[in-house]
């Protein structure tokens, strides 16, 4: 959700849940356009909120000329001081992929990890075990990135690729058609195409590639993992992910307003293929 507007768009997602106080509106108001104007950012959006058990932590992402690659997130308790997450690569998302349950809420928390490995083979096998120290810091970088990866969506056309392979924002784009709106089709996956490349070349014919680089949403698995609804009659699209719960996305059609935010647990819903 992108700072200059936030206080008036936090209201397009007020129906599912998500709210912010006026002390907290003041203060995103001051503090993002500070740290905009330090890092030398484009653009800065509030991420969302990751809720903890003593304190709750404020995410924001800010990019540079490249919308997708060139990003960095930083993240707040206070809703003034802004601290750099470290860069999740695949080692520590897979580190962190082993401790459960809620965020503390201290970014220098430490969870223990116990892991077992197998030494020798037969009868001569014996069992020895190493602990693991994970910072909840990185534990945060993490979750983000997989949030990120997963349920962080745009609508069809918000978004070009140039010739260069750099992705700017459309300045054409003037919104979804309420029609358009209401099929999960024209929403797309901000990342990297995963099932873009899988798909054959008659199934390419028909894609725009300076538009159609993106997955859409209805491809992905387990098929229902998202819930769209009208509202306004049908002047707001909200999407709510059953995957990640907490995060939503929103858009006005016929206008250039989108945008989405996450305010959850940090657990993802592992249970939702049984559910559907």
């Amino acid at each position: 959700m992108e700072s200059q507007a936030l206080h008036l768009d936090i209201n397009y997602v007020g129906s599912c849940g998500i709210v912010l106080s006026a002390e907290q509106k003041a203060a995103f108001s001051t503090s993002l356009v500070i740290l905009q104007n330090n890092h030398k950012f484009n653009r800065v959006f509030l991420w969302g909120k990751i809720l903890g058990v003593k304190n709750d932590y404020f995410i924001a992402q800010g990019t540079g000329n490249d919308e997708m690659l060139d990003e960095k997130t930083v993240y707040s308790l206070d809703c003034i001081t802004w601290g750099l997450l470290p860069q999740a690569t695949q080692a520590i998302r897979d580190q962190c992929s082993v401790v459960k349950g809620r965020f503390i809420g201290d970014p220098a928390h430490e969870y223990e990890h116990i892991e077992i490995q197998k030494i020798g083979e037969g009868e001569d096998a014996t069992e020895e075990e190493s602990t693991i120290m994970i910072k909840e810091e990185d534990r945060l970088a993490a979750v983000i990135a997989d949030i990120d990866e997963q349920v962080a969506i745009v609508p069809r056309g918000a978004f070009i690729k140039t010739p260069h392979g750099s992705v700017l924002q459309n300045r054409s784009f003037e919104g979804l058609s309420v029609t358009e709106a209401g099929k999960q089709h024209n929403y797309f996956h901000f990342r990297e195409p995963v099932r873009l490349n899988e798909k054959s070349l008659l199934e390419k014919a028909d894609l725009d590639k300076s538009i159609d680089f993106l997955d859409p949403i209805n491809e992905d698995i387990p098929r229902g993992s998202w819930s769209l609804k009208f509202e306004q009659g049908s002047g707001l699209v909200t999407i709510t992910s059953l995957l990640w719960p907490g995060a939503t996305f929103y858009h006005v059609p016929h206008t250039r307003k989108y945008g989405w935010i996450y305010a959850g647990t940090g657990e993802k819903n592992k249970d939702l293929p049984f559910m559907l």
